[in-house]
Parts: structure tokens; C-alpha cells; sequence
């Protein structure tokens, strides 16, 4: 952890951990490996899937209210996704325009 880049990106994977205390994690051994998108991007599906295991592994209500509460993205993640192309224009919603009058 200590040598990932940036700093930001290292401070939100580190944010489930702060939040179970050093009790919980200190008796893990973690290795995530994460593909596709930016940094943050990676950042921010390492912290989940942190969150998850630590949630998995101790069976606590306590910790999972813990985390939910100071972020429910660290549990729930977020649903949204790119609306398709459709035909008939460039993209999802927008239309080719008529020129003809």
C-alpha cells in the first residue's frame, strides 16, 4: 500500500480499513487485482471489494452499519451504467436533425 500512486487514490482504498479499526485487518492478507478504467476508477472497486471481504469476514452487523454509514457506495455500489445508442443519431437520446424547410 505504501508505494501505490497517487496519493488520493491510495487514501480511498485505505478508507474501509481506517473505518473497521486496525483490530479487524490486521489479520488479513488482501490481494486485489483490478483491470479497466482510470485510477480512480480501480481505486474506487479495490475499496469495494475491500469493504465486502472485511463485511464477509467478520459476520458483523456492527461493522457493515459502520461502513454503510460513512459511505453506502463501500457495500451497495453504484448501479448506474451508460444508456445504449439507439438509430436514428449519435448517441442514446439525440436525433439527427431535418434540414429541409
Amino acid at each position: 500500500m505504501e508505494i501505490l500512486e497517487p496519493e488520493i487514490a491510495r487514501k480511498k482504498i485505505m478508507e474501509p480499513l481506517l473505518q473497521t479499526g486496525e483490530e479487524v485487518w490486521k489479520k488479513l492478507d488482501m490481494d486485489i487485482k483490478v483491470s479497466g478504467g482510470g485510477f480512480m476508477g480501480q481505486a474506487e472497486a479495490a475499496r469495494t471489494s475491500i469493504a465486502r471481504a472485511i463485511v464477509r469476514w467478520t459476520k458483523s452487523k456492527r461493522v457493515k452499519t459502520i461502513l454503510t454509514g460513512y459511505d453506502r457506495t463501500m457495500i451497495a455500489g453504484d448501479p448506474r451504467r451508460k444508456e445504449p445508442k439507439k438509430f436514428g443519431g449519435p448517441g442514446a437520446r439525440a436525433r439527427d436533425q431535418k434540414s429541409y424547410r
